[in-house]
């Protein structure tokens, strides 16, 4: 492997890593990113720190300042709520594409994302919370099941993105609605299952608008 290959890798490592962190809030919001810090705890050089600030502000994730460096985009209800309006649009499409064209291996996918999100929220429903982020991801891999046949890779991308900037808010302002969100999930599934567009799309709106509502009602970093 050539070292520019290597300080590639290196690279996309610390981005991932970078940004996990912040998407589940390992990083905090409104938090100013010192890059003498950074390049301790990521163990990456301070120029390659600055490609991946700026490409996480491209995210949407980090705010550059200037000359002042970088922070953590801060959060705020008027963006939730942006933002779960962009998810709705977009999930809401690409599942109508993707009831449409699933086949039987679709419906497999789904069927098995969602066995482990019901598994890992019956965890969480017993009052442990030290599985957090697998909760998270399975919740994650599930919706992407839920839409991954409606035949764009760039519909998915977008979808992704958006879901991302979503679930930071999940982490760091929004607890586990519990029984509410899984039965919304057992009957996503079951819509899906039976090709009922209008039943999973109105299910889908009252899943998302009750993460905003959580997320409104609780105390937490959002700002006004």
């Amino acid at each position: 492997m050539s070292s520019e290959t290597l300080n590639e890798t290196v690279a996309e490592s610390s981005y991932k890593r970078i940004r996990a962190d912040i998407i589940f809030g390992r990083l905090a919001p409104g938090q100013r990113l010192k890059l003498e810090k950074l390049k301790d705890t990521y163990d990456t050089s301070i120029s390659t720190l600055r490609e991946i600030l700026n490409r996480l502000a491209s995210d949407g994730l980090v705010m550059a300042e200037g000359q002042r460096g970088f922070q953590v985009m801060p959060m705020s209800s008027v963006d939730l709520k942006e933002i779960a309006g962009l998810r709705l649009l977009l999930e809401t499409h690409a599942l109508e594409q993707s009831l449409e064209r699933g086949d039987v291996d679709w419906e497999a996918r789904l069927v098995s994302a969602h066995y482990k999100l019901a598994r890992m929220e019956g965890v969480m429903a017993s009052g442990d919370t030290s599985h957090t982020e697998d909760w998270k991801r399975y919740d994650w891999e599930f919706h992407q099941a839920l839409i991954s046949a409606c035949g764009s890779k760039l519909l998915m991308e977008a979808h992704a993105a958006v879901f991302d900037k979503y679930l930071r808010y999940q982490m760091v302002a929004l607890s586990y609605r519990g029984k509410i969100a899984a039965d919304e999930h057992k009957q996503l599934l079951d819509a899906a299952l039976n090709r009922d567009q209008k039943n999973a799309k109105k299910i889908l709106g009252l899943h998302i608008q009750g993460g905003v509502e959580h997320a409104l009602a609780r105390k937490s970093p959002l700002q006004d």
